[in-house]
């Protein structure tokens, strides 16, 4: 049995809230609140505005226009880029057309030739969304956490968050269909150094079979097989995920 941590009440802290709910923000992201818990995730991570706080790999930017605005006045935020991250330009994009909100953003380059992302030991928090089964699908995995392991504080964490596979099937070690078991999550980053301190289930959805044509990408919000079934997949809602929470041990 995985520990269930309790999540902090929504709109503990008054300046998280106001981040989220900057008129700021893309209404297509606004739109996913309802699913992602913004609010109570980063409460369960223990997120805190003077942090030194490292984001690995943004994608779009749902985070990065919460956390930025966050972070701005008295804490640190860096994206850690990846190969679609530097080819999107989403971020360098928010940087040039709101520096007041995004100009104090540092960025810094993530990937297996680019490990060293960080500084040894300067972090406080490092936090991931849905991409470990990318690093899986790429074969670097280990590398990937034993790098965030390095750039993180004695006592850091690290918040991670993915699509949860089907206990009942074996894993794929390269999580081709999008989907990581949550055991097979948790002892791969335990290896790396890390202590499991606690998990949340406030991104849970038992209508996700994990097990789709084409992967989680078939369930919204990419809808894979475009028209075809979609109010199917749109009734049963993005896919499941579990949040976990790691802190670094001595090394």
């Amino acid at each position: 049995m995985f520990s269930l941590l309790s999540v902090a009440p929504a709109f503990a802290d008054p300046t998280l809230d106001q981040a989220v709910q900057s008129p700021g923000r893309s209404t297509a992201f606004v739109s996913r609140d309802v699913v992602r818990h913004p609010v109570e995730e980063l409460t369960f991570f223990g997120l805190k505005p003077d942090a030194n706080v490292v984001e690995i790999w943004p994608f779009g930017g749902y985070w990065t226009q919460i956390l930025a605005p966050y972070l701005h006045d008295y804490g640190t935020y860096t994206v850690a880029l990846g190969p679609f991250d530097l080819k999107k330009q989403t971020i360098s994009q928010f940087q040039s057309e709101h520096p007041e909100v995004y100009g104090r953003i540092k960025t810094t380059q993530f990937d297996s030739q680019h490990l060293d992302f960080a500084p040894a030991n300067s972090v406080d928090l490092v936090l991931t969304f849905r991409n470990m089964h990318n690093w899986m699908k790429a074969g670097n995995a280990p590398e990937m956490l034993a790098a965030i392991h390095r750039a993180l504080k004695p006592g850091g964490i690290l918040g991670i968050e993915d699509h949860r596979g089907n206990t009942t099937a074996p894993q794929d070690p390269q999580a081709k269909d999008g989907y990581v078991r949550q055991a097979y999550a948790i002892d791969l980053i335990q290896k790396a150094g890390f202590k499991l301190v606690g998990t949340s289930e406030i991104n849970a959805n038992p209508k996700d079979t994990a097990n789709w044509p084409k992967g989680v990408w078939t369930l919204p919000p990419t809808y894979a097989l475009g028209a075809k079934d979609h109010a199917k997949y749109e009734a049963i809602g993005e896919g499941d995920n579990f949040v976990l929470k790691f802190q670094k041990i001595k090394d």
